[in-house]
């Protein structure tokens, strides 16, 4: 039996998913979903050792999912297989003996094609279910067709977890809770239009059409989906005064990986033709903090993209927001400019008035500002009660004044009565650990310099 300890929600969530065998688990970003599942599959696994698979994005399968396992004790015994790479790495993956099978949804169609009529998995988890929303009966996308062939005749437990079940609106609901069960909303996609939606054309094109929700539909698709759907409302669970905060890990790619041990071991790194060195203890932090962010200025104004793992997790983060505006703090311009290309959608917070306000009436879906320019009187708690920090900072007294333009004190003196959600972007391995580790403790930046580098020589001394 398992002594990992669950909140209230997640034990009434463990025992609504055993109940029910075909559901939706959706609980907001940093509310524990990968932990409750866990916890129940470490309790099945008491009466039945049957094979598992866990349908993410690569991200999730390959670093949340893991990471959870492995940081709780009471989890060290399951294990795991994640099937990425290669064709010829896949199938290692999956000839591993293992409790659980971990792929990302753009391999479902090898899978399914793998196995054929020998599938196995009898128990399915989709976590992040909002990607298998584009799913038709006649068509759709590849993917969510190649687990639709599987879904309803071989597998006979099957949990979708999101945050989000409806990021566009009440139309997203048919593909998800088609993989529970056809009979809620029906074989028919046109009659499920009929039945819930008025079609508005908005172009010369007849295909060119929006579809806009009855009046009754709200309602009715909720009782439709009530019996199979676990959701919750945070601040009947949480305290609104403190902050729920989320760490969302990512790990760098090789390539990343080895400019980043390059520069941390020898302080210098060679970009193709450029040479890039950090001449001293200070200048190595600000490298290593630019490489884990996805990016390394080479001069003064220049700087080469390394990787786009934050970027990846930062637009699970604003999709998981489900409609609720983001801030999302960065520290370099090569963030910035990076995050403005990623997200066009967003707006950077200037000196215009105009802009905090169209940001608090929600006409900005995503606000990008640097925790220094985050100053005292700056409200943005209006339109949102989540931030992000892309790069993380080592300053406490910027990182604190940013989470306040949000934060709790200024949700609660607005009347709002909903907790503060901080989403951390973390790579591990890297200096983002040990900025983390500096606003949990306080700490000096010199302290944690000395304490990396005294780390590092540990790591390094039999090398």
């Amino acid at each position: 039996m398992s002594n990992v300890t669950l909140r209230g929600y997640q034990e009434d969530a463990v025992r609504f998913a055993y109940k029910n065998p075909r559901c939706m688990i959706s609980l907001t970003m940093g509310m524990g979903k990968t932990l409750l599942v866990l916890f129940l599959i470490s309790l099945m696994r008491l009466i039945s050792r049957e094979k598992i698979l866990v349908i993410s994005t690569k991200r999730v399968v390959k670093v949340t999912w893991p990471t959870e396992i492995r940081e709780h004790s009471d989890f060290k015994d399951i294990r795991y297989s994640v099937i990425v790479g290669t064709k010829k790495q896949r199938e290692e993956a999956l000839s591993v003996d293992a409790d659980i099978y971990l792929i990302n949804f753009e391999q479902l169609p090898f899978l399914v094609d793998y196995f054929g009529e020998h599938w196995p998995f009898k128990f399915c988890v989709i976590d992040e279910s909002t990607k298998l929303k584009g799913f038709r009966p006649r068509q759709g996308a590849k993917r969510a067709k190649a687990f639709a062939k599987v879904a309803h005749k071989y597998v006979e437990r099957i949990i979708l977890l999101t945050g989000t079940p409806s990021p566009n609106g009440l139309i997203d609901l048919y593909g998800q809770y088609f993989f529970i069960s056809p009979d809620i909303f029906g074989l028919s996609w046109q009659r499920f239009i009929d039945t819930y939606f008025k079609t508005v054309r908005v172009g010369a094109s007849s295909h060119a059409v929006r579809y806009e929700p009855l009046p009754h539909s709200q309602k009715a698709m909720e009782q439709k989906i009530a019996p199979y759907t676990f959701s919750i409302d945070p601040k009947d669970y949480f305290d609104v005064k403190t902050p729920i905060e989320n760490v969302i890990k990512v790990d760098l790619p090789p390539d990343a990986r080895s400019i980043y041990n390059d520069m941390e071991k020898e302080m210098f790194v060679e970009l193709g033709q450029l040479e890039v060195e950090a001449f001293s203890a200070g200048a190595l932090t600000t490298k290593v903090m630019q490489i884990a962010s996805g990016s390394l200025y080479t001069d003064g104004k220049d700087y080469a993209v390394i990787h786009d793992e934050k970027i990846d997790a930062l637009a699970s983060v604003i999709e998981e927001a489900n409609g609720m505006p983001l801030i999302v703090a960065y520290h370099f311009k090569s963030d910035l400019e990076r995050l403005m290309a990623a997200f066009p959608q967003g707006r950077h917070l200037d000196d215009d008035p105009k802009t905090v306000d169209d940001f608090n009436k929600g006409r900005i879906p995503v606000l990008f500002l640097h925790p220094a320019s985050a100053g005292h009187g700056l409200s943005l708690h209006h339109g949102t009660n989540q931030i992000c920090f892309f790069t993380n900072t080592f300053s406490l007294e910027n990182y604190l004044q940013a989470v306040e333009r949000c934060g709790p004190i200024r949700q609660l003196q607005a009347g709002y009565d909903r907790p503060v959600f901080i989403h951390h972007i973390v790579a591990t391995d890297t200096i983002d650990e040990l900025i983390m580790q500096r606003l949990k403790t306080k700490e000096t930046v010199q302290e944690l310099l000395l304490n990396a580098m005294r780390q590092y020589r540990r790591k390094h001394a039999t090398q």
